[in-house]
């Protein structure tokens, strides 16, 4: 978008210097056509600056606040890891005291590891089922979220083009010339190029 803006001032301040070229001032069809130029050029930019503001709207920011959501969902991630990881540290300590012979001391660690994994083990399937039913849903709402912005570009792109055709084809009517084709302007700008190297101050050494 950046570019597309930049070619847009490019353009219209090409026009306008040519508006303040001399030769507008001794030539009024130069001027004419001049002012043909930078009136399409201005529409242009104005049509470009509006495309621009709506792909900003409907397509940037709501990729930027799809992204937002990003850090949360590797949080989610995160947290469920450091779950699984106590719950196997305790699951480890319950069944290395059930390999035990059961004595008195061994049956209350037992008994105390147990109960140290319960809330822990519940925590872990809490925080691993909410990701299995999530992230299929996160996964799959993908396409719902960014249809309308893919839509709303292309009906930038469209609505853009479009005038870009009326501007130019408007401008082209206005610098046509009846019974003047492109061959005969060409051998007439070869013409007056014959003329201009003719002259001395440009003949070649």
């Amino acid at each position: 978008m950046e570019n597309s803006s930049t070619m847009s001032k490019s353009a219209v301040k090409i026009s306008l210097d040519l508006l303040s070229n001399p030769l507008c001032e001794q030539d009024q069809d130069f001027l004419n056509m001049v002012t043909a130029l930078d009136t399409a050029m201005k529409r242009m930019d104005a049509f470009n600056q509006e495309k621009v503001n709506q792909i900003q709207k409907t397509v940037i920011e709501p990729l930027k606040k799809f992204g937002s959501v990003f850090p949360s969902l590797n949080m989610a991630v995160k947290r469920r890891e450091q779950a699984l990881q106590d719950y196997r540290r305790l699951q480890a300590k319950v069944e290395k005291y059930e390999e035990k012979e059961k004595t008195g001391p061994v049956l209350a660690k037992l008994h105390q590891a147990r109960e140290e994994l319960r809330p822990v083990r519940d925590d872990f399937e809490a925080k691993n089922k909410q990701l299995l039913d999530e992230m299929p849903r996160f996964y799959h709402s993908r396409l719902d979220y960014f249809q309308p912005s893919f839509e709303a570009l292309i009906r930038a792109q469209v609505g853009y083009y479009s005038e870009m055709q009326k501007i130019f084809g408007d401008l082209t009517q206005q610098l046509d010339q009846p019974g003047h084709p492109d061959e005969q302007r060409e051998r007439e700008n070869e013409a007056r190029l014959s003329e201009l190297r003719a002259l001395s101050i440009v003949a070649d050494d």
